[in-house]
């Protein structure tokens, strides 16, 4: 008895989760192919009784009635997918070497700078905000998306470099000492035999940089204002103007934006897992 209602209860919490994770994702894909009367419509539409995908033909298909936000969304996508992979890449690129050095290098206060690039995570954005905008203006990088790669990359790299560093920890030691003996040196070491071993630390880290830097909305609300160098939230965010909000335009634009994360993760999903749960366990 005692059993079957411990499996009735966990079943419920579970449905409880499952409804707190989905029904707004649920809603969001629901009011992107609903019209705007049925969005205003009382009591609320469930269910569309007439589903349009005319936001989608705005933002995708652009023509002359369209808002000039829904014109230019295609291009701040790119400029997103732009930017968080490059920031991506450069992360786990320096962000290995860097963890790599860290765990294998022995030298005075290692463990020290360690914590402190960790460190670094803890300092509110705000505060760096002024010092990044006069960066930016100084060196003529504002409303570039460079200035936006520098800035992501000021808070994804320590968290690569961390992740990385307690997943190569985990690696034994012996491995490394037979490629040294086989002639090779420090970087064909790491190239050649941590990196592939490294798969799914790689890949899991990826994963949750791009992420970080797809999702970013503060900065790249301070240091950009023209199309060529918004990004995907700044964008949904104008879909709310002075005296109108166009809900249906800004629920296609998360939609479509929600759409590179989900297709990242289902590809890797098979490294996501064992790549946050193998630099637990050292040896």
């Amino acid at each position: 008895m005692k059993k079957t209602l411990r499996i009735i209860l966990l079943s419920f919490l579970v449905l409880l989760a499952l409804l707190f994770v989905y029904v707004p994702v649920a809603w969001l894909v629901i009011s992107s192919i609903s019209s705007r009367s049925e969005l205003l419509s009382t009591p609320i539409h469930w269910i569309p009784q007439h589903p349009t995908f005319q936001n989608y033909i705005n933002i995708l298909f652009p023509s002359q009635g369209t808002s000039e936000v829904a014109k230019t969304f295609r291009i701040t996508l790119w400029n997103s997918l732009m930017v968080a992979t490059s920031v991506t890449v450069i992360a786990l690129v320096f962000g290995s070497i860097a963890a790599y050095a860290l765990i294998r290098l022995r030298f005075p206060f290692r463990q020290t700078l360690l914590i402190g690039i960790l460190g670094t995570r803890m300092i509110p954005e705000i505060s760096l905000v002024i010092p990044i905008y006069l960066f930016a203006t100084r060196f003529g990088l504002f409303n570039s998306p460079i200035i936006l790669i520098i800035t992501y990359l000021s808070f994804a790299l320590p968290f690569a470099i961390w992740l990385m560093a307690a997943f190569f920890e985990s690696i034994p030691v012996e491995l490394e000492d037979a490629a040294r003996i086989d002639g090779c040196n420090r970087l064909e070491t790491l190239w050649r035999i941590i990196l592939p071993i490294s798969t799914p630390g790689l890949v899991s880290t990826g994963l949750f940089v791009f992420l970080t830097a797809w999702d970013e909305f503060f900065f790249a609300l301070i240091l950009t204002s023209t199309v060529s160098a918004k990004t995907v939230p700044v964008a949904i965010a104008e879909f709310t103007g002075r005296y109108v909000v166009d809900v249906g335009g800004m629920m296609t634009g998360g939609v479509l934006a929600a759409i590179p994360p989900v297709l990242l993760s289902l590809i890797f999903q098979r490294y996501i897992v064992s790549g946050l749960t193998a630099g637990a366990v050292k040896g």
